[in-house]
């Protein structure tokens, strides 16, 4: 069963994304340890894994719970772009999981606004990309992904267990983690090209395809305890979420956390 479970045994199948990988049996964020290489030097495409976290964490701080069996990964890249398009980063790996739980693994696979990855209505992926701008000049960026893959659910601490599935919880077996991330980090590299190339137009009409967000009934809640509720109508060319309000007027919503009601 080591070979179903351990993630390390990938098989690198790009050009350059994690033609240098870092695996560790325990981490406490392998964002963490991939911003200190970043700091240091590490080339873009430069993959961290650990089979563990011990404080993987998702947005805003939240803690992410990071057993053995998951996917825990985070990738180094060096876009020359302005910073304000970093988070559309978020977006291109969106895109790059799904597609890659869809072929992998054929499941109904879809994105909710802005990080998450659900099979049904239950997430089973999170995305956290941190970016390190100076002088209006961004230096790196770090996207982390989180899979829930050969996970017991029943390991999740109650409250979180009805809004959350695993990959072996819908296909009933364990799955390759090592094959999936090969997947993922040649899907991941194509994505990311577009996005380099100047094609998020065709990247976000992939996102509009998959996403479960657009056409719900959400509620928006804010860093500063604003909460915005209303019909999700579309994504920007920003990656921001339009809203139709409850009086009729739009709301370009930039970030928060998004509950469907």
């Amino acid at each position: 069963m080591e070979d179903y479970y351990d993630p390390c045994e990938v098989e690198v199948k790009t050009r350059y994304i994690g033609h240098e990988v870092k695996c560790f049996d325990e981490v406490d964020s392998t964002n963490n340890v991939a911003k200190r290489m970043a700091e240091d030097g590490a080339p873009e495409g430069t993959v961290v894994i650990a089979r563990t976290q011990s404080r993987g964490r998702g947005r805003r701080g939240k803690p992410w719970i990071s057993p053995q069996g998951g996917i825990w990964m985070s990738i180094i890249l060096r876009p020359e772009v302005h910073p304000s398009t970093a988070p559309l980063l978020t977006l291109v790996t969106g895109v790059a999981v799904a597609r890659t739980l869809k072929e992998e693994c054929g499941l109904d696979v879809g994105i909710k606004w802005p990080n998450d990855i659900l099979i049904g209505d239950k997430k089973v992926c999170g995305i956290l990309t941190e970016a390190h701008a100076r002088f209006n000049t961004l230096e790196y960026v770090v996207v982390g992904v989180g899979i829930d893959t050969n996970v017991d659910i029943s390991h999740f601490p109650e409250d979180l267990r009805e809004g959350a599935t695993s990959i072996k919880n819908e296909l009933q077996r364990d799955i390759k983690s090592s094959e999936l991330i090969s997947r993922f980090l040649k899907n991941f590299e194509d994505v990311y090209d577009s996005f380099k190339e100047g094609k998020m137009d065709e990247i976000l009409r992939e996102w509009r395809r998959m996403s479960k967000t657009i056409g719900r009934r959400v509620e928006i809640r804010k860093q500063l305890g604003e909460v915005v509720r209303g019909e999700a109508i579309g994504i920007n060319s920003e990656g921001a979420l339009i809203l139709e309000l409850d009086d009729g007027t739009l709301r370009k919503v930039i970030s928060g956390e998004c509950i469907h009601l």
